[in-house]
């Protein structure tokens, strides 16, 4: 099971202010351990919002809005992929989470990422296929 641990966004990440070296260390150590469990599969920290942009659509046609957004609690400042056995042990992770971000003081989510099986009779043996032949292709490009 895969699952994405999502750092929420703050003040301080939409202000971008950057980390200490402290958390980067503390960061560095989590995703080592991580890694050396064999659980991580990826995850990056983002840019704030006003780097960003939304786009919606509607009747098929995008508008783009520039950010920054107002509402910082409903942004991500990061996230980390893992690939663990069960629920449980994904939030065993994140119980791991370094202390030393958002100066203790920090929200996360975990998401369960959907598979093939999740879609069920929508997602046929030839979507099944391509969407391997995808994934191998990226992963070959890396």
């Amino acid at each position: 099971m895969r699952f994405m641990i999502i750092r929420k966004a703050d003040a301080e990440t939409e202000a971008e202010v950057m980390p200490s070296t402290e958390l980067i260390e503390a960061m560095t150590a989590y995703n080592e351990k991580l890694s050396k469990a064999g659980v991580l599969v990826g995850g990056d920290g983002l840019l704030a919002s006003s780097r960003g942009a939304r786009i919606k659509f509607a009747n098929g046609r995008p508008t783009v809005t520039d950010g920054p957004f107002a509402e910082a609690k409903e942004l991500i400042a990061g996230y980390t992929m893992i690939e663990v056995a069960s629920r449980e042990e994904a939030l065993e992770w994140v119980r791991q989470w370094p202390p030393e971000d958002g100066h203790g003081s920090v929200e996360l989510e975990l998401r369960q990422v959907a598979t093939a099986e999740d879609f069920g009779d929508a997602m046929t043996p030839e979507l099944i296929e391509r969407e391997a032949a995808m994934r191998i292709a990226e992963h070959a490009r890396k």
